[in-house]
């Protein structure tokens, strides 16, 4: 690891141990600091121009979402992640996914509804304009107003936590071949069984929504190789 990282610009406004939080998280999403990397607090505070304890609380952080793993004795490294990973954050987050989904159906005030289908609106747009950036940035937006509208904090908190451990690969899997158009698709049954208030059919669409999810992550993983 050898100067990747950019100084971070101070802000008022927000504690630096989110900003070296997100700075390192966003790294290790595009790829910058990569998986079996070792990440040493020294370096990492002279790249990033402040001081280490903000960066021993953001690497603990990271920790806890799954980015990095730290080994006694060893130090600390950029985690990868296995199909066998994969395969459990999947096995929960289809459960829970559902749940909130159903959830949904029951909870959803109009104008949230509304939201959600310009959300809809707004990939599709963006699909034809080719902007994959903009795409996912709505889908977790999406996704993001979903889990609220269950009104059920610990079950949002829950969730988000699952989806970050996976978070590095969302444009990987949104890049796979027919996957835009899929995720379109299984995202309006999503909604339209939440708008006819079908609990059932909110819970079933969210289930074949992660089943697909899983299956185009693990295929793209496999091609990446």
């Amino acid at each position: 690891m050898s100067n990747k990282l950019q100084p971070i610009k101070l802000d008022s406004y927000r504690p630096l141990r989110e900003a070296v939080c997100e700075t390192l998280r966003d790294a290790i999403r595009k790829g910058i600091l990569e998986p079996g990397e070792r990440l040493m607090e020294v370096q990492l505070a002279e790249e990033l121009g402040i001081s280490r304890t903000p960066v021993r609380e953001a690497i603990r952080k990271l920790e806890q979402e799954g980015y990095v793993i730290m080994m006694p004795r060893r130090g600390t490294y950029v985690s990868d992640v296995s199909v066998r990973d994969v395969k459990e954050i999947f096995e929960i987050r289809s459960a829970l996914e559902s749940l909130s989904t159903g959830l949904a159906a029951r909870r959803i005030e109009p104008e949230e509804l509304e939201t959600l289908q310009s959300f809809l609106t707004e990939i599709e747009g963006y699909m034809e304009q080719g902007d994959i950036e903009k795409i996912v940035e709505t889908d977790v937006a999406f996704h993001g107003l979903l889990y609220r509208v269950s009104r059920n904090e610990r079950l949002v908190g829950i969730i988000e936590n699952l989806k970050e451990q996976l978070a590095r690969f969302r444009t990987l899997s949104m890049s796979y071949p027919g996957r835009l158009q899929e995720t379109l698709d299984e995202h309006r049954d999503m909604v339209e069984a939440i708008a006819d208030g079908d609990v059932s059919g909110a819970r079933e669409a969210a289930e074949r929504h992660m089943e697909r999810a899983e299956e185009t992550l693990l295929k793209a993983m496999r091609k990446r190789k």
